[in-house]
């Protein structure tokens, strides 16, 4: 039967009593939200957690790529132009082995500082990503920066002052922040998300990282103590770790190919500039004559492209490595097999 008045409505639950409803007071009303406002995380929470762990990682990763030359006693090079004369264990301590014959030295622990800090990124794989990977360049570059004004001052006030030790100097400082920004443009090649980059990262370090293994497997030996083995097997561990990484990264989508192409560059050109670098620094004969040091190194590194090189072997391993590495990880799809998207990370 219906209502005189009209359809009887039926009220929300919610609304069963209004007076319930409008007995809130207005400070409590006003409280609550706030109270959910607080408890609610803000746009900035987990970002000093992001910051403080990645600044960690780049101090650590700087330590690291430095632990080679600081396990030496990190006693200064003999200088040929340093003030007096001295022996080796009268040579002031530095941070930095600097000396033109430890020129790729100087860019292996700088390089590998900076592999070890994005290769830690990489496998944390934070949420913020980016502030990590920029915090923990911070943490290494502060490592190097403060490793390089320790060791400039000490070779400064060491060196007999005249033109040709500001020539040396303004060298070494030259070579010591490229290395330095060597390391960084690593840290954030491994760092990215994409296999593409990190695996561009793998060839641009292969050559330094297995130079700073060198190094440190040198200096805790000893001069002439490295068993012989080891010292022929140097040349082939970067074509390892191309190969390797080239596997890893794979071929689809076909734009990768250019990434293979790269590396596989780096591995013939790297080896070539070291030889050059170390051909060119490591005489006296030429005395800083600028001119004759450029067609030296000219010389040099066309000629460490050649077949005399030996680079052409050591692609090949890389090569094949990548080749079946990649085909046993992604074989090839059957025509009747549906494409599917390979997003690579």
């Amino acid at each position: 039967m219906s209502h005189p008045n009209g359809p009887v409505r039926s009220q929300p639950p919610g609304d069963a009593n209004p007076m319930a409803r409008n007995s809130e007071s207005p400070l409590s009303s006003a409280v609550k939200p706030a109270s959910r406002r607080s408890d609610a995380p803000g746009p900035g929470a987990g970002a000093g957690k992001v910051v403080a762990v990645s600044l960690l990682i780049g101090l650590l990763a700087g330590l690291l790529g430095l632990a080679p030359w600081l396990l030496t006693g990190a006693r200064l090079p003999l200088q040929n132009l340093w003030g007096t004369q001295v022996l080796p264990a009268q040579m002031p301590l530095a941070l930095l082995p600097l000396s033109q014959y430890e020129a790729t030295t100087l860019v292996a622990l700088m390089t590998t500082s900076g592999a070890a800090a994005g290769l830690a990124v990489r496998l944390w794989s934070p949420a913020r990503r980016r502030l990590a990977m920029w915090c923990a360049a911070g943490g290494v570059i502060l490592v190097q920066v403060t490793a390089a004004i320790q060791a400039f001052t000490v070779v400064g006030e060491g060196l007999a002052p005249g033109p040709m030790s500001s020539l040396y100097l303004a060298g070494l400082q030259g070579g010591v922040v490229a290395a330095v920004v060597a390391g960084l443009v690593v840290l954030l090649l491994l760092a990215a998300k994409s296999r593409a980059l990190a695996a561009l990262g793998v060839g641009l370090v292969a050559v330094p990282f297995v130079s700073w293994v060198a190094a440190g497997v040198a200096y805790a030996a000893g001069v002439g103590n490295v068993p012989l083995l080891l010292t022929m097997l140097w040349p082939w561990l970067p074509a390892v770790l191309v190969g390797g990484a080239l596997a890893w990264c794979g071929l689809r989508p076909r734009v990768r190919a250019l990434v293979w192409v790269v590396d596989l560059g780096l591995l013939w050109v790297v080896p070539a500039m070291f030889t050059a670098v170390q051909s060119v620094l490591g005489t006296r004969v030429l005395g800083g004559d600028l001119q004759e040091m450029a067609a030296m190194g000219k010389r040099v590194f066309a000629a460490a492209l050649g077949s005399a090189g030996g680079a052409g072997p050591t692609i090949l391993l890389a090569l094949a490595i990548a080749l079946v590495g990649a085909f046993a990880r992604f074989p090839p799809r059957k025509p009747s097999e549906p494409g599917r998207a390979d997003h690579g990370h």
